[in-house]
């Protein structure tokens, strides 16, 4: 089939790749001048584990192209998706809808033939139906469908999520976009991928559902974490202890310093506006909101009780800057509240992340950048875990311990075990577990 995917952002891009790689004809298409120079030369815009290879394979393959031109690229397509930004809006927290709404005008203009329009984006209740009205506004005369197909990809794992997905979900209001977006997903069929069909209004929710609901199970272990310090609990243990039960699961029942990355912060605040807006309030989700944001700006206390009391004059190693491992992205992620902080209690910060330096010497004033860990804990007073790379998972803790000032460790994803660092001698801080002391 035909597809040409509005947008070449992390989602554009990933489900652009994947559908040539299924042997669909795919043009991305974007306005970026620079960003279409850069793809069309191989350069791949955003830090994704796979991605360069599947581009460059259904490039070779012809399979996949990139273009400016969204009039050359839409008359014959059977299907075209939009997967541009939704941010959320300044002031109120709704999603920005003004993207994707441009993109369905400028889609009406230049369709030709049955056309099925695809909102990809992350978009409330109502947007496809508002899409709808746009085309039928600009080309009373057109003949297309609108059907909501949300993403759920993983940043570091998009492309095994896309190519095998727990489901799709299509929300669609007649049978010929239904047959439409069937063929387009047949590779799944052999997996015996589940499809979910059901109206547009249900799959919207279903994304903001899904997000909201992991960002709890997120944050009720945080929580739990915080209880089992004050009793003595082992939060991995409680963790397993109900992640076992098939009702609960085990995934997402990590403690840490709170949820960041493009997804969950500003999906979870979209669901709490769209529902208070709708009269039905979220009341949990609300809760998770404020409770995530608070998380991450106490981390720093942690760090304060580690060192002392005092950062004052302190050099702070920071390994881990990103939201998560295996990927560049900084977007809310808890360093900008955690490094920011330590600065303004008088602290220096040394940091390393494998993918991010170059996105967080844009967001960082005054942070020193090292080469890697070791050379970032070089002299330093402390070291803060912040992101869970690897490669930071088997340090050498002997040569840890004799680079740094003091043997203190903040250890704020739990990628340690605090008997191992009792024996090796350090200070050690985790999230919700006991310390044996050396």
């Amino acid at each position: 089939m035909r597809v040409t995917m509005i947008g070449t952002g992390y989602v554009g891009l990933v489900s652009g790749a994947c559908f040539a790689d299924f042997g669909h004809d795919v043009v991305c298409v974007d306005k970026d001048r620079a960003k279409i120079d850069k793809l069309e030369a191989g350069e791949i815009p955003i830090y994704e584990p796979g991605l360069e290879a599947l581009v460059a394979e259904n490039v070779k393959a012809g399979r996949l192209s990139f273009s400016l031109d969204l009039a050359a690229s839409t008359p014959d397509a059977d299907a075209v998706f939009i997967a541009v930004g939704t941010p959320s809006r300044r002031g109120d927290g709704f999603a920005d809808l003004s993207y994707v709404y441009k993109a369905a005008e400028e889609i009406a203009e230049v369709m030709n033939g049955y056309t099925v329009v695809v909102t990809k984006s992350t978009v409330p209740v109502g947007t496809g139906a508002e899409v709808e009205a746009i085309l039928r506004r600009v080309r009373p005369d057109a003949d297309f469908s609108v059907v909501s197909n949300p993403e759920f990809l993983r940043e570091g794992a998009a492309i095994q999520d896309f190519k095998r997905p727990d489901r799709v979900v299509v929300g669609a209001e007649d049978e010929r976009a239904q047959d439409v977006m069937r063929e387009l997903y047949r590779p799944l069929y052999l997996n015996e991928t589940p499809i979910v069909f059901t109206n547009r209004a249900t799959s919207e929710l279903i994304k903001y559902a899904a997000n909201a609901f992991l960002a709890t199970k997120i944050t009720f272990i945080n929580e739990m974490a915080d209880l089992c310090e004050k009793v003595g609990a082992n939060v991995q243990e409680v963790a397993r202890g109900i992640g076992l039960d098939g009702r609960i699961g085990k995934k997402f029942l990590h403690a840490g310093p709170g949820y960041g990355g493009s997804c969950f912060p500003k999906d979870t605040l979209a669901l709490v506006r769209t529902a208070q807006s709708a009269e039905a309030p979220t009341r949990i989700v609300e809760a998770v909101v404020e409770i995530n944001a608070e998380r991450k700006r106490r981390m720093v206390d942690r760090v304060v009780a580690a060192c002392g009391g005092s950062l004052e004059g302190k050099t702070i190693a920071v390994l881990g800057l990103t939201f998560k491992p295996n990927t560049d992205d900084m977007r809310d992620a808890p360093s900008l509240d955690v490094v920011p902080a330590i600065q303004k209690l008088g602290g220096r910060v040394r940091a390393f992340d494998p993918a991010g330096m170059n996105e967080a010497r844009s967001l960082f004033e005054d942070v020193e950048y090292a080469e890697g860990p070791y050379q970032t804990l070089d002299g330093a007073d402390a070291v803060v875990i912040l992101t869970e790379w690897d490669e930071f998972r088997a340090l050498d803790l002997k040569r840890v311990k004799s680079l740094l000032k003091a043997p203190v460790m903040v250890d704020l994803r739990n990628i340690y075990r605090p008997d191992q660092m009792a024996e090796q001698g350090f200070e050690y801080s985790s999230v919700g577990r006991p310390y044996p002391k050396a």
